[in-house]
């Protein structure tokens, strides 16, 4: 099956050997498959259902190969500037991109081996959507890097407090409702949804943190709590709509929540045991 597989990938062209390729589908069998053997069915069904190609790729940029990283640049490197540009148009996230090359290239090394970042590529989605995924990610990052780092205003270049808007006499109401529905519905979620969503928004974790403690690519888990966004805030809706709403309270309901979310703590509508952000191990090194 190794031979089949090296074969579908046309993997010699980028003069990677059927050993090298062969542990590129281990170390992908393992990420998909942790703590677990699989039976011999299930493992050649993962393994055929890889983008081979891709992974071959991969193998050749990770290995040095000159043809191989001259290839991945003149292919990818156009389709990875358009999604910096689609993340961020004011062009930072470019910066990002180009920095990118450099840890998918390996400049560092460890006992003599380049840390290529492509050895985290495990051909489990294209090779496009990985690179989009881990600049997405990246963006996150820096992102909330930068809030963490941002000064608290200076007293005496603080405005003026503008005139406070009049208090709407429905919103202790509305955020009882609300606050009530949220917990209805995190409550029937599935444990490993509830998990994501505590680990991202709770325990502040990166995506990739997040996949290694639930064995998961880390654009898996980015598809997960997207779905579990868009599956609670329609069940939200659902909730508020049995209890005697109309279309247009439940727009001011989620408007006045998103508006002043001080008494909604997601912590505890998550009812979070789970490990903090220094707990989950390093499994990079």
């Amino acid at each position: 099956m190794v031979r089949e597989l090296f074969t579908r990938a046309h993997a010699a062209r980028w003069e990677v050997s059927p050993a090298q390729f062969e542990v590129a589908l281990a170390r992908s069998l393992l990420k998909a498959f942790p703590g677990q053997v699989p039976s011999t069915s299930e493992a050649e069904k993962y393994l055929r259902g890889l983008h081979l190609e891709d992974l071959a790729l991969a193998c050749a940029c990770e290995n040095g190969h000159e043809g191989g990283w001259e290839h991945f640049v003149r292919e990818f490197r156009p389709q990875l500037y358009r999604a910096a540009s689609a993340i961020d148009p004011t062009g930072g996230a470019r910066e990002l991109a180009d920095a990118l090359y450099a840890d998918l290239f390996g400049l560092k090394e460890r006992d003599g081996i380049r840390q290529s970042l492509f050895r985290y590529f495990h051909g489990r989605s294209s090779l496009s959507t990985w690179l989009r995924s881990v600049l997405s990610q990246r963006n996150v990052d820096r992102v909330r890097s930068e809030r963490r780092l941002e000064p608290l205003p200076d007293e005496s270049t603080r405005p003026l407090a503008a005139t406070p808007a009049p208090v709407n006499p429905d919103r202790p109401r509305h955020v009882a409702a609300l606050m009530a529905a949220l917990a209805s519905v995190i409550e029937r979620l599935t444990p490993r949804d509830r998990l994501r969503l505590a680990c991202y928004y709770a325990q502040d974790l990166t995506l990739a943190q997040i996949g290694r403690m639930t064995g998961e690519h880390e654009a898996t888990v980015s598809r997960h709590l997207t779905r579990t966004r868009r599956d609670v805030r329609r069940d939200v809706e659902d909730e508020l709509r049995r209890h005697g709403m109309a279309a247009p309270e439940i727009v001011e309901c989620l408007a006045q929540g998103v508006d002043d979310a001080g008494a909604l703590d997601i912590g505890d509508l998550l009812g979070t045991a789970e490990p903090r952000k220094d707990s989950v191990p390093d499994r990079s090194r």
